[in-house]
């Protein structure tokens, strides 16, 4: 399988999923918006990754790439491939499919429970995950669920967690592909988000945390996958 993802931040790349397009010898190609690289020339691929990033959806002015970006997941869609987007590659996914993207009700930075929804208990590849899991959460905002998609899951701090469109195309609000190497990065560079608050976990919290669910999340995402592209 050819798999090509686009990064927006040095610190958020695909982390668990780069290790498991390795170990099955899927080719793997990307492109480093923030770095400059444009999608204009954008080599083929079966599967697209959208990785996430600590800016907004409409913050055009400081990152006029994200309109190219959004048109380019658009006509990814169209054309058939499949399509995965994590935390803002969700939301730039669900504003693409015409699903507005707003603030949350609260900030949601840590490890927290996913409940699934009933609407995916039977639906291709969330059927091979349990109704519950842990998994790491960073983002302020949220999005709603595009016209045709399935709601997959909720938490406690976030009504709409993930999505199905059509098969092929899956938006997870959530770091399902979190390492501990990957969350590091995360806590050196956005550390100054971790303010008191209910659904904002310490650094410390999160690190423990990280060692204790972070292999399972892997798991997970292992199933997902092989389940969804099979």
């Amino acid at each position: 399988m050819k798999i090509h993802y686009v990064q927006h931040v040095d610190f958020e790349d695909p982390a668990f999923i780069l290790s498991w397009a390795k170990d099955l010898g899927h080719t793997v190609t990307r492109s480093m918006l923030h770095a400059g690289d444009s999608l204009q020339n954008c080599p083929e691929f079966d599967l697209l990754v959208v990785m996430g990033g600590p800016m907004n959806v409409y913050e055009y002015e400081e990152y006029p790439w994200l309109k190219q970006e959004k048109t380019f997941i658009r006509n990814s869609i169209l054309s058939g491939k499949y399509v995965l987007g994590i935390c803002l590659g969700a939301q730039l996914i669900a504003d693409a499919l015409g699903a507005p993207v707003t603030r949350n009700r609260c900030k949601e930075i840590g490890w927290f429970p996913v409940l699934q929804s009933p609407a995916v208990a039977n639906v291709k590849p969330f059927d091979a995950l349990p109704k519950e899991y842990t998994a790491l959460h960073w983002h302020g905002d949220t999005f709603a669920i595009p016209e045709g998609a399935v709601l997959q899951g909720s938490s406690l701090a976030c009504v709409n967690q993930g999505f199905i469109y059509k098969e092929r195309v899956i938006g997870l609000q959530y770091h399902i592909e979190a390492t501990v190497q990957s969350v590091q990065g995360l806590i050196e560079k956005c550390e100054s988000e971790l303010v008191e608050d209910g659904f904002i976990h310490d650094k410390e919290r999160i690190v423990l945390d990280t060692n204790v669910y972070a292999q399972n999340a892997q798991k997970l995402l292992t199933k997902l996958l092989q389940r969804w592209l099979a």
